[in-house]
């Protein structure tokens, strides 16, 4: 009898917590009872719609929001009235471009020049390149090492990469002194340099690297079966979008070079590259073109070099051009002078000058629309409209076009081009 009661408490006891459990629970804050975004779209998955690039979200409610859930709709779309007063600003559907672009493709790749040790600042420039452009166009790249690349940058490189990936070794001739190189001198020199602190003034690789993006690349069996070519290196930024295709650009506007930052060259660096290229141009008078840009790089008709020259980290640019004669009659001459050793020419002033003479003014292009950043320089598109509508963050302050170590403002006058609107604000 005992036990029966004991049992008949413990029964009482239970129904008595359900009955406060319940009370609490009944007048506690209806927030509390708000679902959890994965109950939410399990919930209302008849009314969802699979999200596309071209296509809004609708905001889950808010906290404090008591109405029904706001279906996702296609097509166009009505804020609520509780929504239309405030600072959200969505971005229209016919304003988003297309997941893949529609129409052909040009014979073209990305090519950048890293080690394996180089694999997560190059994932880093292939997200940018992707997201902001290849996405949607597909392009190949070509990766070239002087050593074999291991299965780790292979692996997250193709990952990566929307197009297909190809990756190659760079013969021992190519990336080693040429014969003709005097070791002990080149050595001397080094150290020289080391002792006046110029930038890569000790470093042999450099050098190798420089001579090759100078006259080999583009000789690589990998790289001959493009015409076109867009260099990326590790690290780089793209802030804006880029919704057309630029190596189609280049094509229909008889384009062969492109940049986005240009600027002076360390003196240091070439005190006589100018006198190797004046004697290509006396041995090949006929390899420089009518209507060129030498007022880009000589103040004073070609008699010296002003240094001005395009950051050649970003190029987008024509490979028939660099493997045709005169550009390869002009770096044997500077191959053979060996200043790539011998002093510490760059590939940047190399390419710079072989374009401004061999090339008309009208076949090098600026391209102002593709913001970009390569420590330490931005170039962010002068105007905020322009920054606006292709969705860029980069910080126009930090734009290097109008700072008085650029020579962007020469590449303008030298083609009585107007300058943007607003260019002014940006001087610093």
């Amino acid at each position: 009898m005992a036990g029966t009661q004991r049992y008949i408490r413990y029964i009482l006891i239970a129904f008595l917590c359900l009955i406060i459990v319940y009370f609490i629970s009944s007048t506690s804050d209806p927030r509390d009872q708000l679902q959890s975004a994965t109950d939410y779209i399990k919930s209302h998955s008849g009314s969802l719609t699979a999200h596309r690039d071209d296509e809004d979200e609708a905001p889950l409610p808010g906290l404090d929001d008591e109405r029904p859930p706001i279906p996702l709709e296609t097509g166009a779309r009505t804020l609520p009235s509780a929504l239309e007063d405030t600072d959200t600003t969505p971005n229209k559907p016919n304003e988003l471009p297309p997941a893949v672009a529609s129409g052909e493709r040009m014979n073209a790749t990305f090519v950048t020049l890293a080690r394996n040790s180089d694999v997560w600042e190059i994932a880093e420039s292939i997200r940018q390149v992707e997201d902001r452009f290849n996405r949607k166009y597909n392009y190949d790249w070509v990766f070239l090492n002087d050593n074999e690349f291991d299965e780790q940058f292979k692996r997250v490189t193709t990952a990566l990469v929307s197009g297909k990936t190809k990756y190659g070794t760079i013969p021992k001739d190519h990336w080693s002194y040429p014969e003709w190189i005097d070791q002990d001198k080149a050595a001397k020199v080094r150290d020289e340099m080391r002792e006046k602190k110029v930038i890569y003034g000790d470093s042999v690789s450099y050098r190798h690297m420089c001579r090759y993006e100078s006259g080999f690349f583009f000789r690589h069996p990998l790289m001959l079966d493009y015409e076109w070519y867009w260099r990326v290196e590790p690290s780089i930024k793209l802030f804006c979008d880029i919704n057309y295709d630029t190596f189609k650009f280049m094509a229909e506007n008889k384009k062969k070079y492109s940049f986005v930052i240009s600027l002076y060259e360390y003196v240091e660096t070439i005190p006589t590259l100018w006198d190797s290229t004046k004697r290509w141009m006396e041995k090949h008078p006929d390899q420089v073109a009518e209507g060129n840009s030498m007022k880009f790089v000589s103040d004073d008709g070609g008699k010296t070099y002003n240094h001005c020259h395009f950051w050649s980290n970003f190029e987008i640019g024509n490979l028939n051009w660099l493997r045709g004669q005169a550009y390869m009659d002009y770096f044997d001459q500077l191959d053979k002078d060996g200043g790539f050793f011998y002093e510490r020419w760059g590939d940047a002033p190399v390419h710079s000058v072989a374009a401004a003479l061999m090339l008309k003014k009208e076949e090098i292009h600026f391209f102002n629309d593709i913001s970009y950043y390569h420590v330490p320089f931005t170039h962010c598109p002068t105007g905020d409209d322009f920054r606006m509508d292709h969705k860029c963050h980069c910080n126009p302050s930090e734009n290097f076009d109008w700072n008085g170590y650029s020579c962007t403002k020469r590449f303008f006058e030298v083609n009585d081009m107007e300058l943007p609107k607003g260019w002014q604000q940006e001087q610093h």
